[in-house]
């Protein structure tokens, strides 16, 4: 069903994006930049947590990772992740392919400024082996997401 409504969601709102399936699993950042030819920081990794007895996702850059001290600035409380059940239950997507597209109602959606690195990311569509490419605003927009800033910043290259 997840995979479903990923696609129903974007038949209905956005029927220019397409869901990509591929043969390889997608689950983990690592393996969907491998994947889609991109890398670890393109891909949008989405968080679920519980705030307030209610689930939110915060979708991410794939290499940033959470900041419990700005989460807790802006949230007023601590960050408490979903496990895989209780994520399931309350988006309808598996882990890794947990997305912010064809949620149930009652889901409220965060993206972190970190994605804006990037004109263009590379989210789940509700399987494991499903993504979309769509750019980065555009996505924010179809969900009515909310920009947030709660993520560390992403480790830096050194020059070559």
């Amino acid at each position: 069903m997840s995979l479903e409504s990923v696609q129903a969601f974007f038949a209905e709102k956005a029927p220019d994006v397409e869901v990509l399936v591929t043969e390889a699993s997608t689950a983990t950042v690592a393996l969907a930049a491998a994947a889609h030819g991109v890398e670890p920081g393109q891909i949008a990794k989405t968080l679920s947590l519980i705030l307030d007895e209610r689930p939110i996702l915060i979708v991410t850059r794939g290499d940033a990772r959470l900041d419990n001290r700005k989460y807790r600035a802006r949230f007023g409380a601590k960050a408490k992740m979903l496990d895989a059940e209780a994520a399931l239950a309350a988006t309808s997507h598996p882990v890794g392919g947990i997305c912010p597209f064809g949620l149930p109602e009652g889901v409220t959606v965060y993206c972190d400024v970190s994605l804006k690195a990037f004109a263009e990311v590379v989210p789940a569509a509700g399987a494991v082996n499903a993504a979309v490419r769509i750019g980065t605003g555009r996505m924010a927009e179809l969900v009515g997401a909310e920009w947030v800033d709660v993520c560390q910043e992403p480790p830096q290259e050194p020059p070559a």
